[in-house]
């Protein structure tokens, strides 16, 4: 399976562009959160993606929540949260907003250590895990070289052991990659992105 892959798309009509042109060639499009800003535009992010010419599985940002993403969200659009799904013999779980809190206030979307571990003990097994954070330690630096990924993600990567591990969130490190064990983590970032996945 041929996937398409980004995250923290921010509505940047120039990327959405990008990706829906190579959505063409794509058997399914992943989206890992972060579409809009600060719960504003949400509508008009999944308007830039309208096009895309493959089904779209996503999890929400900490810029949307989870009930605005279904809202918003077109047909041939899945939104996990919490939850897992099957696309062409692979299973993708996915979880959504910023782990741990945030320290940027109300309007973002934010899980505790606990809670997200919670939420990542139903996922027994996963071909792709798509989380909008990334695991503590890996493809997590800020541009001051601190480590500010989520724990509880990474516990459930060296659990599950998916052959992919899916993110954005954390800006710097756009664009990276790393490993945990047998697993492969990719900070996406809102480009295009490519993976090839059997079943």
């Amino acid at each position: 399976m041929k996937i398409l892959a980004f995250s923290d798309l921010h509505l940047a009509r120039s990327r959405a562009a990008d990706l829906v042109a190579a959505s063409a060639e794509a058997d399914l499009v992943i989206g890992a959160g972060d579409f809009c800003n600060m719960r504003q535009g949400l509508g008009e992010a999944m308007e830039l993606l309208a096009g895309l010419q493959a089904p779209m599985v996503v999890v929400p940002g900490n810029a949307e929540s989870v009930d605005e993403l279904r809202e918003a969200a077109g047909p041939g659009v899945t939104v996990l949260h919490g939850e897992s799904c099957e696309i062409g013999g692979l299973t993708l779980f996915g979880l959504g907003y910023g782990v741990p809190v945030t320290p940027f206030g109300s309007w973002s979307c934010d899980l505790t250590e606990a809670f997200a571990a919670e939420l990542l003990a139903g996922c027994e097994t996963a071909d792709i895990l798509i989380t909008h954070s990334p695991p503590k330690g890996v493809v997590d630096r800020t541009s001051a070289g601190q480590s500010v990924g989520s724990t509880a993600i990474r516990a459930a990567i060296e659990r599950i052991r998916p052959r992919l591990a899916l993110c954005g969130h954390i800006h710097d490190s756009w664009g990276q990659e790393g490993r945990i064990g047998a697993t492969r983590v990719v900070n996406l970032g809102p480009r295009v992105n490519w993976f090839e996945v059997s079943p």
